[in-house]
This record gives C-alpha cells, sequence and structure tokens, in this order.
C-alpha cells in the first residue's frame, strides 16, 4: 500500500469519461445464475507467498520497483498464468528512473463488452520484502485466477487480473493502466476490485464502501462465515483502486489492516491484540513470510474468488467432455499420412497436462503404423511408434498426453501412416476427453 494518497491529480484529467455499465445490486433475485466459487486452497497461496520470499531474499532483500526482485516477482506470477492458459501482456512504464512493469492476464470467453477486473500491487518497499504489502493479495488474486484455469470455468463477463508495478510510489502502474486506455476500454470495465494487504498479522475485516453493489457481495460473503465486517478507510485513496475510481469505473475490494492500530472493540469481535497495530511490520524489513495470518489469508481468497464468481457469472466446463470422430478414413498401404479432424468447442482456457486420446484403427500388421496428435496449434504428440516385431492386428488403445500448452477450443487431428509394404487398415474412430 502507498503512503499517500494521490488520486485527487488523477482526477482532473479524467473528467468526463464514461464510467462502466452499473452492477447489478446483490440482492437473491438478481444474483448471477452459474456455479458457486469453489474454496481457494490456502496452502496454495502459502506457496506464492514462499517463492516471492524466496526471490526477496535472493535479490537484495526486497522485491521494489526497478529492483531484480520485482522483474523475477513478475515473471514467476506470468509463468503460472501462461501455463494455465491465460493471455498474458506486460505493460511498460518509467518512473524515478527505472523501468517499470505491469502484468495483465486475460481469461478467453465472456463478454469482452463486461470486464470484471481484480487487481493486486506486485512491488514492495526498499526496506523489506513485502509479503503481507502486497505479496498476499498478489498471490490471493493469482490463485483464484489459477483456480478459474482448473475448474474450467466459463464465464459470462469476461474476466481480467492484473498486477501493478510501483504502487508504492504513488500507483504509478496502475495510473498509467487507465491512462494508456482508451475511453471506450474504460467503459467495458464494470467493476475492478483491489486487494491490497489481505493477511495482516493482527487482521481487520475491512470492506471497500465505494460501490454498494460490490460492497455487497463482499459482506453478503463474510455474513456466511459469521464475520462481522468494517468500512475501509485507513487506505482509502492509497491504493490501485484510486485511478480506476477517479477514472469512473465502480471499485471495491479488501483490506485487513496496516499500520493503524486495533481497537478494543476490534479485538472482541476479531481476536487478536487490542492496542497494536493490524500490521506490526508493515513497510518494514521483518514483513516476511511469518508476518502473516493463515485464516485471514484464508477467509480473504474465498472472499476473492466469491466476488469473481458471482460478479462475472458463468458456469463450469463438466469434467469428462468429450470429442469424437467415427467416421472411417482409409490408410494407404506404405503410403502418406492421413487425417481424422475432430472440431472441440466450449471448453475454455487450454487443453490438460493429462488429455485422454482413445483410438480404434482396424489394421492387419499393426506394427506398420506410426500415430500421431496434433493440437490446433499444429504441434504433433506422437502416440505410437512403428515396431518391426508388432505383427499383432489392430490398435485399440487409449493414451494420455500433456498438451497444456495447447488451447482447447480448435481442431484436433489424429495422424496415422502405414510405414510398410503388404499390409491395410483404416481409422475406425477416435476420441478425445478432457
Amino acid at each position: 500500500m502507498a503512503l499517500l494518497a494521490t488520486g485527487a491529480a488523477l482526477t482532473a484529467t479524467l473528467l468526463g469519461v464514461a464510467s462502466g455499465p452499473a452492477l447489478a445490486a446483490p440482492t437473491a433475485a438478481q444474483a448471477p445464475a452459474g456455479a458457486a466459487a469453489p474454496d481457494i486452497s490456502v496452502a496454495n497461496v502459502k506457496a506464492h507467498l514462499n517463492q516471492l520470499q524466496s526471490i526477496a531474499t535472493a535479490n537484495g532483500g526486497n522485491r521494489a520497483h526497478g529492483r531484480s526482485g520485482y522483474k523475477a516477482s513478475l515473471d514467476y506470477v506470468k509463468g503460472k498464468l501462461d501455463a494455465a492458459g491465460f493471455t498474458t501482456t506486460v505493460q511498460q512504464f518509467s518512473s524515478s528512473g527505472a523501468t517499470g512493469y505491469n502484468l495483465i492476464a486475460d481469461w478467453p470467453g465472456g463478454d469482452l463488452n463486461h470486464v470484471v477486473f481484480a487487481g493486486a500491487h506486485l512491488d514492495s518497499v526498499s526496506a523489506g520484502p513485502g509479503i503481507n504489502d502486497n505479496g498476499s493479495g498478489s498471490a490471493g488474486i493469482l490463485e483464484t485466477a489459477l483456480t478459474v484455469a482448473r475448474e474450467g470455468y466459463k464465464p459470462g463477463k469476461h474476466l481480467r487480473f492484473g498486477w501493478w508495478g510501483a504502487e508504492e510510489l504513488g500507483m504509478v502502474g496502475s495510473k498509467y493502466y487507465v491512462n494508456s486506455l482508451p475511453s471506450t476500454e474504460r467503459a467495458k470495465i464494470d467493476g475492478y476490485l483491489n486487494f491490497d494487504m489481505i493477511g495482516s498479522p493482527n487482521p481487520g475485516y475491512f470492506v471497500y464502501d465505494d460501490d454498494s453493489a460490490i460492497e455487497g457481495v463482499f459482506k453478503g460473503f463474510f455474513a456466511t462465515r459469521n464475520i462481522a465486517t468494517e468500512i475501509e478507510t485507513e487506505g482509502d485513496g492509497r491504493s490501485d483502486h484510486a485511478p480506476f475510481k477517479n477514472a469512473g469505473i465502480a471499485v471495491g475490494g479488501l483490506f485487513s489492516g496496516a499500520d493503524y492500530r486495533k481497537t478494543a472493540a476490534q479485538a472482541q469481535k476479531w481476536g487478536g491484540t487490542a492496542g497494536q497495530a493490524f500490521d506490526r511490520c508493515y513497510h518494514a524489513s521483518c514483513d516476511t513470510s511469518a508476518n502473516i495470518d493463515d485464516k485471514a489469508l484464508d477467509n480473504n481468497s474465498d472472499a476473492i474468488a466469491h466476488s469473481v464468481w458471482t460478479l462475472s457469472g458463468g458456469s463450469t466446463t463438466p469434467p469428462g467432455s468429450s470429442f469424437e470422430n467415427t467416421t472411417d478414413v482409409p490408410i494407404p498401404d506404405a503410403g502418406a499420412a492421413v487425417e481424422s479432424p475432430v472440431n472441440v468447442t466450449g471448453v475454455t482456457g487450454n487443453a490438460s497436462s493429462a488429455l485422454k486420446v482413445a483410438v480404434d484403427i482396424k489394421h492387419t500388421w499393426r506394427g506398420d503404423v506410426v500415430i500421431d496428435l496434433v493440437g490446433p496449434s499444429g504441434r504433433a504428440y506422437r502416440l505410437k511408434d512403428s515396431s518391426g516385431n508388432d505383427s499383432a492386428d489392430n490398435v485399440i488403445a487409449s493414451y494420455t498426453v500433456d498438451a497444456s500448452g495447447e488451447t482447447a477450443n480448435g481442431t484436433w487431428k489424429l495422424r496415422v501412416q502405414d510405414i510398410a509394404a503388404q499390409d491395410t487398415g483404416y481409422i475406425d474412430s477416435w476420441k478425445l476427453t478432457f
């Protein structure tokens, strides 16, 4: 979280910008239909925090703007998102004589004219590794994004995630992003959700009150867990929601407290220590992986997922979705390769690392047959080599392929070639199971 509120200056530059479409009030009758948000693994969130701690330790003890630790943090997050099937963009800007970076990740699908956007700043101050401020928010939205991919979630609205640079210097990265957007693109953002410090060691549960609909989604979630909330005031205007808000975009978010002291009344309803800061290591060298309250991190990470699922509306791809081609394709004897296509639609994101390929090939000497799966990218995955010692009939088998680098939707092909003379056959059928 940045030290000073600097949003007022941005307001003047963005007067007259159209706001995004209003979000519906979160009543039971109006709540978006679709799949409920899954539980977010706090162990996975903490694993990301441990990686950020290791990065800081290896890079001078921090992950600050302009330092090697920040770029290494961004590379870590980007690598996870790329592998999960997100479309990632790295945006560069300059601040304080150094190059800064924002990372934007878009999940394929959803209505591009209605964007639900979750973000967190990724940089620390130079004094320490910044694991609560703001590794916690960064890790929370990262694991939520990865859960979107694992669940095969198909949102009604388009999902976008952002990790901001140079927030600690005055929301520099997020300001640059908002100012770079044409007004038509700003107007497509239905809501921006900000998560800056969600695992404070003496935590509170604070909810932004900037937009009533988004606020209601968060409050409704915490009510299901019997957790009282308060309106967030300590960080108002001091984090990356400010540029979005000043551009007329609906914003909301969560916060677990920084250097303000917990009152006796707050300690009574939330636990912890009255008279002590919510985070005694705020902007200090002790903001390490030991400076996290696991319960607050868990509750807030689940709240992130709940808000993303609720505000985007959608469904989950049923596990085991299959696509099959049963058209016979003759395989010429000692001839050119033949292909049988399958067109895959409605599967969001990338294919599985354990994609199932079932083949039924009739052939009088299966040792002559070479089989490849060809992905939408054109990459071939060898399923079966030829063998001069395999004289049995037919290839009726199931193969497991790591096709996680392929977009699931598109045309997949089974490519078969007979490489020796005197025996013949045909592709009877084949099937992909996601």
